[in-house]
């Protein structure tokens, strides 16, 4: 991977099946702030305990913010969201995946502190990873080492794993929604395509990034949720061991292809162990596919 190529994020803008997997549910209650940002002409912009620094990123309808807690020194990571800009799907996704964050307590899951809303923005107060995105590592370094990759990636197992035990399923893992910390540690970020499943209600939203995408997905069918996610896990665990997809085309059209094949190159230098690990995450069909008890592996445990 020499360079970030944006990829097609599948019906992320589709308002009418957007509803056909999510539960029914409010508004989570959030505190509500009577103005929108406060400044003065001494000091920098600040909302709640935070004053607001350098961006981070930025989206179509929102943005990140570094800041930085005005009594602890804490430094954070803001995402401000323009609610005027969102439809009521997206409303309503962007809810549900505030309500998910909530849930989560994890080591290598980006922690929500807190949410504050005004009339006309959401603000996000999260934790901040201050190594960037795995994506970029691996742009700058080509790929990573079986003893780093083994150590990164047992990590990753541990928080998707966290994830399936309440019952979440991430449905957009992939290099770039993993973080790290100031010490190399991984944060799975960004849960806007995580849902709720139950065992007997199947989803059957496509969204994601299709490189990561299970075959079930690009064949239109209904899916019980963590089965996806296992997938995805799998093409992480190649893509952090080699430095490239092992799923790749030129179009959509021809990555389907590829996936539904389910035929990848292995290096010459990937160790037995991970390949044997490979071929129970990147299985075609899901119900034969490795879970994520994959105790006896080195890739799983101390």
């Amino acid at each position: 991977m020499s360079a970030r190529t944006p990829l097609l994020t599948v019906n992320e803008h589709s308002s009418d099946q957007s509803h056909s997997d999510s539960k029914a549910g409010g508004r989570p209650s959030m505190p509500r702030c009577q103005s929108s940002v406060a400044t003065t002409a001494d000091e920098q912009p600040h909302i709640g305990n935070y004053r607001l620094l350098k961006t981070i990123g930025k989206g179509n309808f929102a943005k990140v913010k570094l800041a930085r807690h005005v009594l602890t020194g804490k430094e954070v990571a803001v995402k401000i969201i323009d609610k005027t800009q969102l439809n009521s799907s997206s409303l309503q996704k962007l809810f549900r995946e505030v309500r998910i964050m909530k849930l989560l307590n994890h080591p290598n899951i980006v922690k929500l502190f807190e949410v504050i809303e005004t009339e006309k923005t959401l603000y996000l107060v999260m934790e901040y990873a201050s190594g960037g995105e795995v994506f970029d590592y691996l742009v700058a370094h080509g790929r990573m080492k079986e003893k780093e990759a083994r150590a990164k990636f047992r990590q990753i197992v541990s928080a998707v794993q966290y994830c399936h035990q309440k019952c979440i399923v991430h449905r957009d893992l992939k290099a770039e929604n993993l973080l790290l910390d100031s010490e190399m540690n991984i944060k799975i970020a960004d849960f806007g395509f995580s849902n709720e499943f139950t065992l007997g209600n199947k989803l059957d939203t496509f969204c994601g990034s299709p490189p990561y995408a299970a075959p079930e997905l690009f064949q239109g069918k209904k899916y019980d949720g963590p089965e996806v996610d296992v997938w995805s896990l799998g093409v992480i665990l190649y893509t952090l061991v080699s430095g490239s997809l092992p799923f790749d085309g030129q179009n959509l059209k021809e990555l389907r292809e590829r996936v539904l094949r389910g035929k990848y190159r292995i290096p010459f230098y990937m160790s037995t162990d991970c390949e044997n690990l490979l071929k129970k995450f990147l299985i075609l069909n899901p119900t034969k596919r490795g879970s994520l008890e994959v105790s006896g592996s080195p890739y799983k445990g101390s």
